[in-house]
């Protein structure tokens, strides 16, 4: 599940060459309209606030476009092998950059469209500038896919209920929250998670600096082609 800057960049740079195929054409309807695509393995764009990300990290990688048609709406269409192992994070990442503790607020409404079949979870990632600290919020999941570390306890908090797991990657600690039941859309309060891991756990600082706020898909396997479409998304914190 890493995806911090150093890992992509050691990965980049090291990783044997992943058969990404033959560049393809974007398969799903809105994308013929989209004012920016990219089938590069680190293919980026600002928009509207958001930075976008094509982030094919993983190895074993098959194709892999992403489109937007701004920042808040967007799409995935990629074509992993039904393999083991995270291949890409495509994503939109809001920049926050205040402490937990000065956060007046940090929220965030999303509605997706995500196929049946394939294995992956959409997902906020959530990060400290200094990237000691992942935050992910799983709002749904399917296939074989599960989170790092061991299972804590279920808690509602900022909006949903959920099952929480701790654990480390090796590079950072990560706190995982799978949302008990599935969602296509909804509005998540981020602030009182960050409060709850900082004051009530004590898992990291109120003083942690939050950077990066991401909403993305952290694909697994996606066999023939699978399209995934962020019909709206907003990050809002200050």
């Amino acid at each position: 599940m890493v995806k911090d800057t150093m890992r992509r960049i050691t990965m980049a740079v090291l990783a044997p060459t992943m058969a990404l195929g033959a560049t393809v054409g974007l398969a799903s309807a809105p994308a013929s309209a989209a004012v920016w695509n990219s089938c590069d393995r680190w293919g980026s764009t600002g928009l509207d606030g958001y930075r976008l990300y094509n982030n094919i990290w993983g190895s074993g990688a098959g194709s892999q476009c992403l489109w937007a048609n701004s920042g808040t709406d967007w799409g995935v269409w990629a074509a992993h092998p039904d393999t083991g192992g995270i291949k890409s994070y495509p994503n939109a990442t809001k920049t926050i950059n205040k402490t937990i503790d000065s956060l007046g607020r940090l929220t965030s409404d999303y509605n997706v469209s995500v196929p049946s079949s394939g294995a992956y979870n959409t997902s906020y990632d959530i990060w400290d500038t200094d990237h000691q600290y992942e935050i992910m919020l799983w709002v749904n999941d399917n296939g074989a896919v599960g989170p790092i570390g061991g299972y804590q306890g279920n808690v509602t908090l900022g909006g949903h209920n959920w099952n929480v797991y701790k654990g480390t990657n090796g590079s950072n600690q990560v706190f995982s929250f799978l949302r008990t039941s599935d969602s296509r859309s909804g509005t998540v309060d981020v602030k009182p998670i960050l409060h709850w891991i900082a004051h009530t756990k004590g898992w990291m600082p109120g003083n942690e600096t939050i950077g990066d706020v991401q909403f993305g898909y952290e694909i697994t396997s996606s066999s023939g082609g699978l399209d995934f479409h962020t019909n709206n998304l907003t990050i809002n914190g200050g």
